[in-house]
């Protein structure tokens, strides 16, 4: 396999969004201003020790130069992302032929999803899965995060909480009966089993849910990773699920939830990253699913940007008391690049309106 050397620069998008990235030891990074990175010709992961206790932000916003003959799915793909990730934070950029020379905008700064920080959280709304492996004693917690695919709006992937039941490497996929009449209506006739191989959808990793039909696995098609294009299960780089196929046991809670705004703690800043949000998905208070198994209840109308902002805001200031500029955030909801930025902190006077931030 190849050696990649890319110079990682810090965008200075604001002064306070510097950060230092504490990458994995297969991807060990010094930061000295300019970073000299050498990483495998894919990336297998992007690792982050835990924030500290009242935190909720890890990495930095990167920046490298386009090569000759690259993608933004290229540039991507080396580098953790997926298709909206890339897309978004780059508006302007063209998608296949960025031009060498071109300064690409890498979104690897995250606020963790709200919730329990344990086995897996998948966020529909971003694209993306956080794995919070359990802590290995004597050893700082780390959380790693990938780029997934999702279902399509007429096969959406199921909110609420599931388990991983089981796992196949080399797996056989079924194909549905719905799968083979919409193909069959295509002019496509798909057999009822196909076998492990290079023409098989799910790659060469499948590890099924509690949700009966549904699994996380790889694929025969990484330039979908990303996007929303599957039939409901969650679809990763073959790369990606490789590392993660061994370090996940049978028995791994799963999170799916559907968050385009979340807020956080960095430092005494309050943090807001937006994506854009979704169409016709059930939101997860009503998709609560027992460990093991179950379906999703009800439709109920879907939350707009603002709500979910408002909602997100009580939360993350539920324990640690702040303000939001909403002038702010309204401008980070309307941007939803993903990019988090700061947009408030914390409360010094209790009877301070929550309008202005420190």
């Amino acid at each position: 396999m190849g050696i990649y050397f890319a110079a990682f620069l810090i965008v200075d998008r604001e002064e306070e969004e510097k950060r230092t990235v504490t990458k994995s030891a297969s991807r060990a990074a010094w930061v000295l201003g300019l970073t000299l990175v050498i990483l495998p010709f894919l990336v297998r992961a992007e690792i982050y020790d835990m924030p500290l206790p009242g935190d909720d932000v890890v990495g930095a916003v990167t920046t490298v130069i386009v090569r000759a003959d690259d993608t933004l799915l290229d540039i991507a793909r080396r580098h953790g992302q997926g298709y909206e990730d890339i897309v978004r934070a780059n508006p302007g950029v063209d998608t296949w032929l960025p031009g060498e020379g071109t300064k690409v905008t890498l979104p690897t700064r995250y606020v963790l999803p709200p919730g329990p920080r344990r086995g897996l959280v998948l966020n529909l709304a971003e694209y993306r899965m956080y794995y919070f492996p359990e802590p290995v004693e004597g050893q700082r917690a780390v959380v790693m995060t990938y780029p997934i695919s999702i279902g399509r709006m007429d096969w959406e992937t199921p909110l609420g909480r599931t388990s991983i039941v089981s796992k196949v490497r080399n797996p056989s996929w079924y194909p549905p009966e719905s799968i083979r009449a919409e193909h069959a209506a295509e002019g496509e006739i798909l057999p009822r089993v196909v076998p492990p191989g290079p023409d098989n959808p799910l790659g060469d990793y499948a590890m099924r849910l509690g949700l009966p039909g549904y699994l996380i696995h790889g694929t025969n098609r990484p330039a979908g990773v990303g996007m929303r294009v599957t039939h409901g299960c969650i679809r990763m780089f073959p790369e990606d699920i490789d590392y993660l196929f061994g370090r996940v046991d049978v028995h791994t809670q799963v999170r799916i939830i559907n968050e385009p705004v979340k807020v956080g703690w960095d430092g005494d800043r309050l943090v807001v990253e937006a994506h854009v949000t979704l169409e016709a998905v059930v939101p997860e208070s009503v998709a609560e699913v027992s460990l093991g198994g179950g379906t999703p209840e009800g439709s109920p109308p879907q939350r707009d940007a603002l709500t979910a902002l408002t909602q997100q805001f009580v939360v993350a200031t539920n324990e640690h008391p702040g303000m939001l500029d909403w002038d702010v955030a309204e401008t980070l909801l309307n941007r939803a690049d993903g990019i988090p930025a700061a947009a408030g902190g914390k409360r010094i006077d209790p009877a301070t309106n929550s309008a202005g931030f420190e």
